[in-house]
């Protein structure tokens, strides 16, 4: 990367701390961290396998949901191996190349997922409200255009950061006291004034979060006007059930990133070492969860997880 060729920068790496505080329980936190990390990794895998080699889960939802999968799975094999390898085996260092890749795929892959929550909130707006319409609506080519624009929406929206950093002179420390490369915590380590990061940092959290979760919101409004018309008990709670598993989700995703803005503004008697163990958490917690939680609530895809792993071998 041409920053790292630049003038501006006085080393060649950076030197990760993990988790500073908590250094004497590293190799323990890692346990968890590492079987948090494998139950991701096999079950947004097997959700991408299954979804790609069975034609019955060929279905717009189910495409969205393997798209969630992917972002998963950026999310956490951007962060996990080098957190892991920190706490068991000491490897602080990392790279001005690798630093500035983790931060980008950290970055892509956590407003990628925010992009995809609102597709999958479009996705049940259009089954519940619009449901006749739903295979002309969602055709294989719409859902092309869509994966496309969240695409190059994530690559637009990250690559200004990269622009930022590299306008700044880094000539003093160069300790990061976290388990990643984060995009104003490398910021910080700067000779120079960062407010125009730190805004755009803001910027990007309100584009990513405030905007989808308000386009989301409008989405459940209009949903919940169509379920509470419908003439029956059942039909409404069949209504409800296919939102079952998405809520959950924007549950899991939302509430930990305003749980740490919260922590941050207000939190100041909160110890340092928690908001890093809470970020390092929401990189692991979430890619592990979303197949679970879609895997409890859909049928079909426990029907075809069970076929998998049956002594058969075979697809139902």
């Amino acid at each position: 990367m041409s920053a790292v060729n630049s003038t501006k920068f006085s080393h060649l790496t950076f030197i990760l701390l993990g988790i500073p505080g908590l250094e004497d329980w590293h190799t323990w936190i890692a346990i968890p961290f590492c079987l948090m990390y494998t139950v991701a990794l096999l079950g947004n895998c097997v959700l991408i396998f299954l979804i790609a080699t069975e034609r019955s889960l060929q279905e717009p939802m189910y495409l969205f949901l393997s798209m969630l999968a992917v972002s998963d799975l950026i999310l956490s094999t951007s962060t996990v191996p080098k957190m892991l390898a920190i706490f068991w085996f000491r490897a602080r260092e990392i790279a001005f190349e690798s630093c500035f890749s983790q931060m980008f795929f950290v970055n892509f892959g956590f407003v990628a997922e925010s992009a995809v929550l609102l597709a999958m909130a479009f996705d049940r707006y259009v089954a519940i409200c619009d449901p006749l319409r739903y295979t002309t609506i969602l055709t294989n080519e719409k859902i092309g255009k869509i994966t496309t624009a969240i695409v190059i929406r994530s690559f637009c929206i990250i690559v200004p950061v990269f622009f930022l950093l590299q306008q700044l002179p880094f000539c003093g420390s160069n300790v990061l006291p976290q388990s990643y490369c984060e995009h104003i915590g490398v910021a910080s380590l700067a000779c120079a004034d960062i407010t125009i990061n730190i805004w755009y940092g803001f910027a990007l959290m309100i584009v990513t979060i405030i905007l989808d979760i308000v386009f989301i919101g409008v989405s459940y409004v209009l949903i919940l006007r169509a379920v509470f018309r419908l003439p029956t008990k059942d039909a409404r709670l069949k209504a409800f059930s296919t939102c079952g598993s998405h809520v959950c989700i924007i549950i899991l995703t939302y509430a930990p990133v305003v749980l740490t803005l919260l922590t941050h503004r207000f939190g100041h008697q909160v110890p340092r070492h928690i908001h890093i163990l809470l970020a390092d958490l929401y990189v692991l917690i979430l890619p592990m969860l979303n197949p679970i939680v879609y895997g409890m609530k859909s049928k079909q895809i426990r029907k075809q997880v069970g076929c998998m792993f049956s002594q058969k071998w075979k697809w139902c």
